[in-house]
């Protein structure tokens, strides 16, 4: 809970983490008084969600918040981001020098929480369950390159990919990859409900309430074996039904930091008039948000209702109305922040044009106006995430083009109506599994991509996106990634609409928390301390 014994000055608008910690040292505390986390994001089990914690389908920033504290991966990327390094391996490397062949050593001692012995049958199973189970709705395409899996000894797996695969350390530092007991977990199923069971640096227990985590508790695993350092004993996480909620949470001092989904005019408060004790912290991101269509549904099969869609968005306007200075335009699908950016859709379609959306239109005999419905999620994204639709609707509608509405439905109904391709035309995020252009493109644009959707360019597939993973050096996969970002610009499959910045509030006795938040929006309880970070 919030300490109010110590007061200092507020820290407002800070660009990207400045304090440096002690990496090398554990000063976790033996206090058991947790360190107690608010989120907006809803955990819930559906009989069409059945199983929103199994890495096998679990696929949203909020369960991988969950995952990433409790179950270990053989990589990890560092603090600070960079290339990833061994977790609960002691090394890894390609083994050949064509990326197809990649080798792990594990370390010494890893058992999982409650005491049972990892070896390399335990990361094969991991892995190899995720693929036999193959869930649509799960993060499976990133380890669809795997072909083969050697355990040569206990100590050591070999993963042979189909082709080479530069980026491929990164995808075994995701919760996906994530290792798991086989005596708790169906190598061909599922596993329903709440459970999760790692080797990871907390063990989870969660307090459930009409199939619905309301608290999830954090406690360190005395069995850990791995390259984190926790500077606490135990976390809670607790969720509440929007931000406003969880702002009276902070100032009462029942929660001690503030974070996934904080409402923009929350942070512009904050910034313009700081609260005593508390302190907003703002950090690089690289969240997107976009509109996908459904090119399989007549509608939004036709390219030029696409193309005139992305006339006509004004994105500025979004930008500046909706979410202030928390969010920024965004003409392609790889964020500025991010090394290959190009501003493809800017370069074809320019600021906002009715007669060239109207030209577009015409000249493919579409008859105007155009009737479809945005779909949206009401709890997944924010409260802003209403108005956000309101105003597209109002953009495109006020063209005389378009006869626009507008749907929202939670998180939990919409992800598998979405899955299911109920949606014509729909509007999601996206926070990168890790830092690299790959990963803004292949999972909306590969085989097996993760919105399920029909959209598919054969050379994007089986040329660019082969070429762009061959490349060990990721600035020579450039030219491929902006060939790729033209494609997307011409075609429209998904339209981006903004790219944001991530805040976090905590009391100002709460150290850690410009580390707590890493630019993929992960949360990273074991950087949290009530101590200085030295």
């Amino acid at each position: 809970m919030k300490r109010k014994s110590l007061v200092l000055p507020v820290v407002a608008g800070l660009l990207a983490p400045v304090l440096v910690a002690c990496g090398g040292s554990d000063s976790s505390s033996d206090d058991a008084e947790a360190i107690v986390v608010g989120t907006t994001d809803q955990f819930t089990a559906t009989k069409e969600s059945p199983a929103p914690l199994d890495p096998a389908f679990a696929y949203d920033t909020g369960s991988w918040n969950i995952l990433r504290q409790s179950l270990q991966t053989l990589m990890h990327v560092p603090r600070g981001g960079g290339a990833p390094v061994p977790e609960a391996a002691t090394g890894c490397r390609f083994s050949d020098n064509q990326n197809e062949s990649y080798r792990c050593e594990l370390r010494d001692g890893l058992k999982f929480a409650d005491g049972g012995e990892i070896t390399s049958e335990d990361v094969k199973f991991s892995i190899q369950r995720v693929l036999d189970i193959n869930s649509e709705a799960g993060a499976v395409g990133l380890l669809k390159n795997i072909d083969t899996i050697e355990t040569p000894s206990d100590s050591e797996v070999i993963f042979h990919l189909k082709t080479p695969d530069a980026t491929f350390p990164y995808k075994l530092s995701t919760p996906i990859a994530g290792i798991v007991d086989s005596e708790t977990y169906d190598g061909k199923k599922l596993r329903e409900g709440f459970g999760v069971n790692g080797s990871g640096p907390y063990k989870f227990d969660a307090e459930v309430k009409d199939g619905r985590i309301v608290k999830a508790v954090f406690t360190k695993n005395a069995s850990y074996e791995g390259d984190l350092k926790l500077r606490n004993s135990k976390v809670e996480l607790r969720s509440y039904p929007d931000a406003a909620a969880m702002g009276k949470a902070l100032d009462s001092g029942e929660i001690d930091v503030m974070a996934r989904t904080m409402a923009p005019d929350q942070i512009e408060k904050m910034t313009a008039k700081p609260k005593d004790s508390i302190a907003l912290t703002e950090m690089p991101g690289l969240e997107i948000r976009y509109l996908a269509f459904d090119t399989d549904e007549p509608i939004a099969k036709e390219k030029a209702v696409r193309q005139a869609v992305a006339s006509l968005v004004n994105r500025g306007q979004i930008a500046s109305e909706v979410y202030g200075a928390t969010a920024e335009p965004l003409y392609s699908l790889i964020p500025a922040t991010i090394t290959a950016h190009t501003n493809s859709f800017f370069n074809k379609y320019g600021e906002p044009n009715r007669a060239e959306a109207a030209k577009l239109l015409e000249d493919a005999g579409v008859q105007t106006p155009v009737k479809f419905t945005m779909h949206y999620t009401t709890d997944h994204y924010g409260e802003a995430t209403a108005k956000e639709f309101e105003m597209l609707k109002e953009q495109l509608n006020s063209s005389g083009l378009f006869q626009v509405d507008t749907k929202g439905a939670e998180w939990a109904k919409f992800r598998p109506a979405q899955t299911r391709g109920e949606y014509t035309v729909y509007g999601m995020g996206w926070f990168p599994d890790f830092p690299d252009p790959d990963n803004y493109i292949a999972p909306f644009l590969d085989e097996d991509n993760f919105l399920n959707a029909p959209y598919a360019n054969e050379k994007v597939i089986k040329e660019l996106i082969p070429q762009s993973r061959s490349e060990a050096e990721r600035s020579a996969a450039t030219k491929s990634f902006a060939e790729m970002q033209d494609i997307v610009a011409e075609d429209v499959p998904v339209l981006p609409l903004w790219q944001g910045k991530q805040y976090v509030a905590a009391a100002d006795d709460i150290s850690g928390v410009e580390w707590a938040l890493n630019p993929s929006g992960e949360l990273l309880f074991w950087e949290l301390g009530t101590g200085s970070a030295v």
